[in-house]
């Protein structure tokens, strides 16, 4: 049975869209309001947040509040990195999905010598870099910090030298130059991204399971298939962006896109997931309750959290 700690990372500076940072406590209300006394019953604790610069004037167009993002990015790493040394497995409740490269790093950090994998089920595959980025928001980006790629083939900015000095910092974070191999990424219902990224997944040859695989073939299938492709890693992670989910339902998130999963299947999905030893660590991110009617999307969300934390509980 494993010992689980959550990890609250209530940050959006990473985001577009402003409401993410209330996410986790969207989370805990859907509980209250389904009467489940689940937070009751793990450690957990808060990451600091630096949302007070939203209020600030943005200094990298490119990379906008880089200097905060690489500030979350060392907190986050080096409470993720804690939790499994101290042989807890991480659960991440994170605001936006910048957050992600700081949980990749501290996997990696109380890791070092492993084989990491990552499970990405997102419609966006937030490998842009600020060399290439049309928005500048950071939670489009933890991908290539992860693998470390500047994908300066499809350059359209030029950087000032403080914005390069800390994507520099967000690559080496933890000491560790590239954290995953582009090769052991998997996207699950991808289908909103740019040719800036597609050229990287294409150039790597990254693995992408659409939704209609998922529907056609089924939540059992698709994760063999997923672990099979992954089978040379010695450890996992499972990266869960709600906007994966159809729009039709993901209403409560910064950017919701159609012909995503519904609420069984990415349920189903990431269950069949957690029973997998290999997984070691589960974020979930970018619920946005401003955004939304009645806290659904919350609810989603912590219907998905419950049961993938009662699936591990069991294994």
């Amino acid at each position: 049975m494993k010992n689980i700690k959550l990890i609250e990372v209530a940050s959006e500076i990473g985001a577009g869209t402003r409401g993410a940072s209330l996410g986790i406590d969207a989370i805990k209300i859907a509980a209250l309001d389904f009467m489940s006394n689940f937070f009751v019953h793990f450690p957990s604790e808060k990451i600091e947040t630096l949302n007070n610069m939203l209020f600030e004037p943005i200094q990298s167009p490119y990379a906008k509040r880089i200097n905060g993002v690489a500030t979350m990015y060392e907190r986050i790493s080096l409470a993720v990195s804690e939790t499994i040394k101290n042989n807890f497995f991480p659960v991440i409740l994170s605001g936006d999905h910048s957050s992600a490269g700081g949980t990749i790093a501290g996997i990696k950090m109380a890791k070092p010598k492993s084989k990491l994998g990552v499970i990405w089920i997102d419609a966006h595959a937030d490998l842009h870099t600020p060399y290439t980025t049309p928005s500048g928001n950071m939670h489009g980006m933890p991908l290539a910090t992860a693998i470390a790629e500047d994908n300066r083939t499809s350059k359209v900015h030029e950087l000032d030298e403080k914005t390069t000095k800390y994507w520099e910092q967000l690559k080496s974070i933890g000491k560790i130059p590239q954290k995953v191999l582009p090769e052991d990424v998997v996207f699950i219902s991808l289908r909103d991204y740019e040719k800036e990224e597609k050229l990287l997944i294409e150039k790597y040859g990254m693995k992408v399971i659409p939704t209609s695989e998922v529907r056609r073939n089924g939540a059992e299938s698709v994760s063999r298939k997923v672990l099979r492709h992954l089978s040379d890693c010695t450890d996992i992670y499972v990266s869960f962006d709600v906007d994966s989910l159809d729009s039709s339902i993901s209403k409560g998130t910064g950017t919701p896109v159609s012909n995503g999963l519904k609420e069984r299947e990415a349920e189903d999905l990431i269950s069949k997931f957690m029973q997998n030893r290999k997984v070691c660590c589960f974020e979930i991110t970018e619920v946005n309750p401003t955004l939304d009617k009645e806290n659904l999307m919350a609810e989603i969300a912590f219907n998905i959290l419950q049961r993938s934390v009662n699936v591990l509980m069991m294994n």
